[in-house]
């Protein structure tokens, strides 16, 4: 049995894919920054990163937005394709074209980025838990939304492989990572 283990340890080491995380993501169809539904459906079969932001963040998602920004073009450069994918963590603001007017700011490709919004606050919280087992709290004391900060790599069945530091992101391993999903 031991063996067993052990052998399989190697071979899934072996692989080269990524896959530090084994997370569902459970079935959602939201509202994108140019008013259609978007949904987990619209990512069948394709390799996506993800993250939490909101359009008034005064703190950690404009360098969070600017690094998704800068990760859209190395992947790019790379001739990698990925889709991303933005929850808001502040639904009742970020309407449709509040998210697209701010992703506008940073010059990115909304080609392939999806700012998703359309749902309570309270789904969020649940969605942002339940999937990504990250936090999404109102700050009682001000109008910010407390949320983490990671990019996550989900790959093409809907599962949550990687996650990485959304402000300090390793650009070459987040390239790398979804170069071998992709293989």
């Amino acid at each position: 049995m031991l063996l067993i283990l052990i052998s399989s340890a190697i071979l899934s080491a072996c692989s080269g894919k990524p896959h530090d995380l084994n997370w569902p993501v459970e079935d959602f169809a939201f509202t994108d920054q140019n008013g259609q539904s978007f949904g987990l459906a619209d990512l069948k079969n394709k390799v996506w990163i993800s993250d939490f932001v909101y359009t008034h963040c005064t703190s950690v998602c404009p360098p969070m937005t600017a690094n998704m920004t800068k990760l859209q073009q190395k992947l790019k450069e790379a001739g990698v394709k990925a889709e991303i994918v933005s929850f808001s963590v502040d639904p009742g603001t970020d309407t449709p074209q509040a998210l697209k007017s701010y992703v506008g700011k940073f010059g990115a490709n909304q080609d392939n980025w999806h700012l998703l919004t359309g749902y309570t606050d309270e789904k969020i919280q649940a969605f942002a838990q339940v999937t990504f087992k990250t936090a999404v709290q109102k700050d009682t004391a001000s109008d910010q939304v407390i949320h983490g900060t990671s990019f996550f790599l989900i790959d093409q069945t809907a599962t949550i492989v990687m996650k990485y530091d959304g402000l300090k992101p390793d650009y070459d391993k987040i390239v790398s990572d979804v170069k071998a999903l992709q293989r």
